[in-house]
């Protein structure tokens, strides 16, 4: 089996956990199959959840540092009651008429500013960024597919193909092309470094005969290490566009006002996007997930082929997705976002001066990302793994992403406060203490 950043960098391998796990991992062994992972080398029995907080099977409480989808924090009491209403009244699907599906499009796409005038929906944001390929294809009549290096865009049989993240090359299609982040280390402009791989990659689909129907980038660049240097998209989308591509911008991690200076990832870059795709943390942890584009570019795929998904865009999602834009509008998280942000990576920064083993720190509003780096400046891996585990035993969830697995991932949910950013700070102090006494 090959390994997939994005699932094996931090994942259970084996081993006694204690006597609330061994007879869960063992039923799960034996009747989901050896495909599915766990994080830590120490499960977490998870049972309940308040806000930014997570409570254990022997009640000890937990800091989540790492859960999007629970955006405006886990059982928002506002989302829970929207969709137990809902729910008592009716839920079906989309070829009946109900209200919910028309009042919830028009307060989404008026978010997303002019030119974007219509929405489909789906339950996961797989689903929408396989529908996006599809939306894609028919309007360029190409198949190309210009991604970067270790992007995840789901996990479909389509999307897996352009999701170099899920196992590297051996996972690729054909008809896919990679290009590196736009990392702003690297020499040159970043922004033109990043528009001249596209160019490149273009050129090469171009000779291979599948030409180029999308540069699909998740706007924060979450798989490849967290980039949030706002000024990088521009001129790789105009590459895109110049050789008749669309741009596809993947909001599924940043969207919804995660990086707080903006609702959408793309409004930082200062670009619109030709299709807009968003999932996780749409309904708060119901299933729900969307793809908006411009009329023009779904006209043909619209006019062609009929779609209907069966519980994309049920009531009961709807209501659920309309309470999280209600959360977000009337607690004015996008602001909470960039204050609390601010603070986590200040903190971060203070204690990254007593350890070496810290290098870059970089991300926008609560999407952060911290390199842990051998003494010679080199990527560590191992030692990335051992700070999200000390993390884990300090009750701190975080993971980890980047091409070599060593890039600390921290993405909490948007009601993080003064409070949790000091628990931590506190443990991931600690964390680099232990691991580098440890390592050395």
């Amino acid at each position: 089996m090959s390994f997939s950043n994005i699932m094996d960098s931090n994942s259970y391998t084996g081993g006694s956990v204690g006597r609330h796990g061994d007879g869960i991992i063992e039923a799960r062994e034996r009747m989901l199959g050896p495909a599915y992972r766990l994080f830590y080398r120490n499960p977490v029995h998870l049972v309940r959840g308040e806000g930014s907080h997570l409570f254990d099977a022997d009640g000890t409480r937990y800091l989540d540092a790492y859960n999007n989808v629970a955006s405006v924090g886990h059982c928002h009491p506002h989302v829970v009651d929207a969709v137990m209403r809902q729910m008592t009244s009716i839920n079906t699907h989309t070829r009946y008429l109900h209200d919910g599906i028309v009042d919830y499009s028009g307060r989404l796409l008026a978010t997303l500013g002019p030119g974007i005038d219509q929405v489909m929906y789906a339950c996961t944001g797989s689903e929408a960024n396989d529908l996006a390929l599809r939306v894609a294809s028919a309007h360029t009549g190409a198949s190309g597919v210009i991604v970067t290096t270790e992007a995840y865009h789901g996990n479909t049989h389509a999307v897996t193909a352009i999701s170099p993240s899920n196992g590297g090359a051996p996972v690729l299609g054909p008809q896919v092309r990679t290009v590196p982040p736009p990392d702003p280390r690297s020499a040159g402009s970043t922004a033109e470094t990043f528009a001249e791989h596209v160019r490149r990659a273009a050129d090469d689909l171009q000779r291979a005969g599948f030409g180029v129907s999308c540069l699909i980038v998740d706007t924060i660049f979450s798989s490849d290490g967290i980039f949030a240097d706002p000024d990088v998209l521009g001129p790789a989308v105009a590459a895109a566009r110049a050789v008749g591509a669309v741009f596809i911008a993947d909001e599924v991690q940043p969207g919804f006002g995660r990086t707080g200076d903006a609702m959408w990832g793309f409004d930082r870059h200062g670009v619109r996007p030709d299709i807009v795709t968003m999932g996780k943390p749409m309904g708060n942890g119901l299933p729900v997930s969307a793809m908006a584009a411009r009329p023009d570019v779904l006209e043909r795929f619209a006019t062609t082929q009929p779609y209907f998904n069966t519980f994309g865009g049920s009531p009961v999602s709807m209501a659920a997705a309309a309470a999280v834009l209600d959360v977000i509008e009337s607690e004015d998280l996008p602001a909470q976002v960039t204050r609390i942000g601010a603070r986590l990576r200040e903190g971060i920064t203070r204690i990254a001066a007593d350890h070496p083993a810290v290098g870059d720190i970089r991300g926008a509003g609560l999407y952060i990302g911290v390199e842990i780096v051998t003494a010679d400046a080199a990527p560590d891996r191992g030692r990335a793994r051992a700070i999200v585990e000390a993390m884990r035993d300090a009750h701190v969830l975080i993971s980890v992403c980047g091409e070599h697995g060593n890039v600390l991932k921290i993405r909490p949910p948007l009601v993080f406060s003064d409070s949790d950013v000091d628990w931590f700070c506190t443990a991931l102090d600690s964390a680099l203490a232990t691991t580098l006494a440890t390592a050395g």
